[in-house]
């Protein structure tokens, strides 16, 4: 079913494939959301010659594996523009200075050879690309899939991709819910936790960045103070060291810990964090046995619910460039709070858990000419919103 299914990320490449060579293209995002496959579809679409190429760990230390694959394809690009895609780049030693030696080679040489590369590790492809690559390439975001894509795609009713959310291998695997859960934690979780977050120099307690992962998934749709925080952590360290990690989790598109709307930027930045997975499988895979209560608790379900919508606000804010906060004044709040450029947006969530009333109207009277959005109303039904279908700004 899945390599019958195009997301839009294939036509935006196969799109970008068909102009004149000015910029690599880089497709970056968590793992196992379908970046290959996006890839192998804009590639049989665009007829140009192309070749896809996969790195391993195998041929981890090995930069000439990278220049044999790219002179080969300078032999075809002398012919007429030619493709290489070369597929998890990161697992190449050094890959950012040898990708920027060939790149500007071929551009010295007048040479029609595309490049596309993919990494899963988002943080260690990132660092790569600012490392050397600055002023070359154009980012591509392969994140988890929405709502909409999962209904045409798999059939997902809303109460699936709640549970089962956005990852797209995964969902073949939901009418076995033990298989499932393994999938996640083997071939998502584990990999992306300790490979793509742990593995950076940067990261000084793994213990503590695991279970601050693990913690934060179970807290999603909650606002947590970094004293409780720390509270529930063995390894704690301090406040500085947990929302530097959050950072990173967030950065690799896991779990990001969304700041107050302040109009004082340092005062947001000291607020206690409204903590947001990016997908609600997460969430639910955190849950292990328990986590049939996340539809059945009505309580569970309202912020697994929150989590879901606030899912879906990270991941449009990366592509639509707006940026996601959330809000309070005494006991009035505001689930999320949009801002792009001067336009603000105030999002509150009719979920089934019980919350205080009147907060978008004291939004509102703070600041004037922002828009309210309520979620699951009539007006913006949760369905709609999900698929994208309600207007932001």
């Amino acid at each position: 079913m899945l390599p019958k299914f195009k997301r839009k990320l294939a036509g935006k490449l196969a799109s970008r494939l068909s102009e004149p060579r000015r910029f690599m293209q880089v497709v970056v995002g968590p793992r196992q959301t379908g970046k290959t496959t996006a890839v192998r579809q804009a590639l049989d679409s665009i007829g140009t010659p192309s070749r896809l190429v996969r790195a391993s760990q195998d041929i981890v230390a090995s930069r000439d594996w990278l220049r044999r694959e790219w002179d080969q394809a300078r032999v075809k690009a002398k012919e007429g523009p030619f493709v290489l895609a070369i597929d998890e780049i990161q697992m190449v030693s050094q890959w950012s200075s040898t990708v920027k030696e060939l790149w500007d080679a071929d551009t010295d040489n007048d040479l029609e050879l595309l490049v596309v590369i993919t990494g899963s590790s988002s943080l260690m492809l990132q660092h790569g690309l600012r490392e050397s690559l600055t002023g070359r390439f154009e980012l591509l975001p392969c994140q988890q899939w929405e709502f909409a894509e999962c209904e045409e795609a798999f059939g997902f009713t809303l109460d699936d991709f709640l549970f089962f959310g956005g990852y797209p291998g995964a969902a073949s695997l939901k009418d076995d819910a033990f298989r499932w859960l393994d999938y996640m934690h083997d071939s998502v979780i584990a990999p992306s936790v300790l490979r793509d977050v742990i593995a950076l120099d940067r990261i000084t307690k793994p213990a503590l960045m695991e279970a601050l992962f693990s913690l934060g998934c179970a807290y999603s749709g909650q606002e947590v103070s970094y004293r409780k925080l720390m509270g529930r952590l063995d390894d704690a360290g301090n406040a500085t060291t947990i929302a530097h990690y959050l950072n990173l989790l967030g950065d690799a598109g896991l779990l990001s810990g969304l700041q107050k709307y302040s109009e004082k930027q340092l005062k947001s930045r000291a607020s206690s964090p409204r903590l947001t997975v990016h997908d609600t499988s997460l969430m639910t895979a955190s849950y292990g046995e328990g986590r049939e209560s996340l539809l059945t608790d009505p309580a569970l379900r309202g912020h697994l619910v929150e989590s879901a919508v606030g899912a879906s606000l990270v991941r449009r804010a990366t592509s639509e460039h707006f940026e996601v906060f959330w809000w309070r004044d005494g006991s009035q709040e505001v689930d999320f709070v949009l801002r792009s450029g001067n336009a603000l947006t105030a999002i509150e969530v009719k979920s089934g858990r019980i919350k205080g009333v009147g907060g978008l109207d004291a939004f509102h009277s703070r600041f004037e000419n922002s828009k309210s959005i309520v979620v699951g109303s009539n007006e913006a039904p949760l369905e709609d919103f999900l698929r994208g279908n309600v207007a932001l700004f």
